[in-house]
């Protein structure tokens, strides 16, 4: 199967740049444009928009282009099961996942996967929940690890729950506490991660009836930690993406206590491709 016009619009799609998508395929991009341009007028109409700046997805574009991401994923997890019968393990497995657990987790688990599987290619996308649900929609991920989404029609496996903490600055009154009262969130100045967009703490909030006052909103942690060292407020996370900090601030449990069941979540598990499927093996038994 001649898949390459469709990486020639993916990476192009991906980059906004025949330039760089050629250096990804290793094509000029003279090459990478012919190619995209054959596959136009294969299906009839204009995929890209072309200017000085680069190149954008046309509206027909985007309609089309989930089904080619699906179509090379396809085609990925027939190579890799080819490999397989052929006694080889070669391939690639793109992960997305939270931060924290790019940083706590993937290390440690990558590093044995690929003691034993040193040809496979690994690639690692972080965002936020809803970022990493794009990915896994339009087959840029293969596997996310996430906490769990309810109502969702993908495939789940649960791996460990990490308890929600409330980081407050050092000379808060309750800093000497053995926990943090959730209904003294109210009260709080709150530093909301994700620009205000976290699905993990507005569930958490709508399941307790919490309203704190929202004053700051960042889309990095960072941030958040340094704003309450200098006491700015407060916040509420999963323990998780402060392990590993040097955090000059005061970390309490919950009440009533409170976590996050992360895993690992897959369109269709029973269509994983084997270099995936081998991965989600070593972070059950890694992890767990």
């Amino acid at each position: 199967m001649d898949t390459a016009r469709y990486r020639a619009f993916v990476a192009s799609a991906d980059t906004g740049s025949f330039t760089r998508a050629g250096e990804l395929l290793n094509y000029s991009p003279s090459g990478v444009s012919q190619l995209v341009t054959a596959l136009e007028n294969e299906l009839g109409f204009p995929l890209l928009v072309r200017t000085r700046r680069g190149v954008t997805v046309s509206t027909a574009g985007e309609e089309i282009l989930p089904s080619i991401r699906a179509l090379l994923q396809q085609e990925k997890t027939m190579l890799q099961i080819a490999s397989q019968l052929n006694g080889l393990m070669t391939g690639e497995v793109h992960i997305a996942s939270y931060s924290s657990v790019a940083s706590q987790w993937l290390p440690m688990i990558i590093k044995e996967y690929q003691r034993d599987y040193p040809n496979i290619r690994i690639s690692l996308m972080e965002g936020t929940r809803q970022e990493i649900l794009a990915w896994l929609g339009d087959s840029r991920a293969d596997i996310a690890f996430l906490p769990k989404v309810p109502d969702s029609a993908y495939d789940w496996i649960p791996l460990k729950d990490d308890p929600i903490v409330a980081l407050l600055p050092k000379d808060h009154p309750l800093a000497g506490a053995d926990v943090y009262p959730l209904s003294v969130c109210n009260q709080e100045k709150f530093i909301m991660p994700a620009m205000g967009k976290d699905e993990d703490v507005l569930e958490l909030f709508e399941r307790t009836g919490l309203h704190p006052d929202i004053a700051f909103s960042t889309s990095q942690f960072y941030a958040i930690f340094s704003m309450i060292e200098c006491g700015l407020g407060m916040t509420i996370t999963n323990e998780l993406i402060t392990e590993g900090q040097h955090l000059d601030l005061i970390k309490l449990p919950v009440d009533p206590p409170q976590h996050l069941e992360f895993g690992i979540l897959i369109p269709d598990l029973s269509v994983v491709s084997p270099a995936a499927k081998k991965f989600i093996q070593y972070a059950k038994k890694l992890v767990r």
